[in-house]
């Protein structure tokens, strides 16, 4: 039997490799320091429960939903570079974590498009082909990754349903009641979220085609931003249900010491900003950096084809200006 010292000294090392990567919410706390102890005591306990069996540590990650309706934030519906770096991200987190634990984690990807596809404005049918295009991305990656994906129809007792169906489903299984939830943010629960949800909405649905004023926008984007928190809540407990034990991790900054662990995939400046709402732009150097598909093209950035399509911006090489050699005068 394994030393119970050894294995809580291989837990902390896993988690500080996650906690790397950390996106953070407010700063208090141990989140004064890097990696933030109290982050990783949070958990700490459930990964050591791995390690101690000897299993691969188990990731959660509810994200991936689809593509921002919005044609100024990027590309097309279907995953492009944006989603290509953060799969290699995944892939590369479960590496080192294989480095320094050998039987590694799984961190499976549950995208959570079709549980709020409605309340965003992104058709069922796009959602269907980002998830297959996930997929066929997920495949293509080493077999060693561990990086899965699950989605709303991979629960049995969705299978087979309508998609409305399958939502009203989930709500009614899991969802706590909008009432009590915008009760609690009015109390001041969740507010950082609800805000940069309701800004993520009014700017997918400010588009040019748009009819109505943008205070009435703003309005539709607020009460939209509690349907789609109080699904992905119902989702992120139908996943403790059916995945418990496991290590959640989110895409959102998460306060110190949550039962959430935020991170990031893709370097990005906007703490909030993700790869289904921006762009990769290559900086150069085979550096990239996720940017609203607006901004890409306000730097002069073009757009790179792969496999047919657009893929990613790439910024434009400086141009090198060298002096002139003298020119010699004829004398007179």
């Amino acid at each position: 039997m394994a030393d119970r010292g050894d294995d809580a000294l291989i837990a902390r090392r896993v988690m500080e490799l996650v906690l790397r990567h950390q996106r953070k919410g407010q700063r208090t706390g141990g989140c004064a320091r890097t990696p933030c102890p109290d982050c990783r005591d949070a958990h700490l306990a459930r990964v050591t429960r791995y390690v101690e069996a000897g299993e691969p540590v188990r990731f959660v990650l509810p994200a991936f939903p689809g593509k921002s309706p919005n044609a100024a934030k990027v590309l097309g519906t279907l995953p492009d570079m944006a989603e290509r770096l953060a799969l290699d991200f995944l892939a590369g987190l479960t590496a080192r974590i294989r480095a320094v634990y050998a039987p590694g984690a799984e961190i499976l990807i549950c995208s959570d498009g079709r549980v709020f596809s409605d309340a965003v404005g992104i058709p069922d049918a796009h959602i269907t082909g980002y998830q297959r295009e996930m997929q066929r991305l997920i495949d293509a990656l080493p077999e060693s990754s561990g990086i899965g994906l699950f989605n709303l129809e991979d629960v049995p007792e969705f299978a087979g349903l309508g998609h409305d169906r399958m939502r009203e489903l989930l709500a009614e299984r899991y969802a706590e009641p909008l009432d009590s939830l915008k009760e609690r943010v009015r109390a001041g629960e969740e507010v950082a979220l609800y805000r940069a949800m309701t800004r993520f909405l009014f700017e997918d649905a400010d588009t040019p085609g748009r009819a109505g004023s943008r205070a009435a926008l703003q309005r539709d984007a607020r009460n939209r931003a509690y349907t789609v928190m109080q699904r992905s809540k119902a989702w992120g407990d139908l996943l403790a249900e059916r995945f418990p034990g496991a290590v959640r991790l989110s895409i959102h900054p998460q306060p110190c010491g949550a039962e959430k662990l935020g991170i990031h995939l893709v370097d990005t400046p906007d703490n909030w900003l993700t790869p289904w709402h921006s762009v990769a732009l290559d900086t150069g150097g085979g550096r990239y950096v996720l940017v609203k598909r607006s901004e890409a093209e306000e730097r002069g950035a073009e757009p790179v084809l792969a496999d047919g399509r657009p893929s990613h911006y790439a910024q434009p090489a400086p141009v090198l200006v060298t002096a002139a050699a003298p020119v010699a005068v004829p004398a007179a």
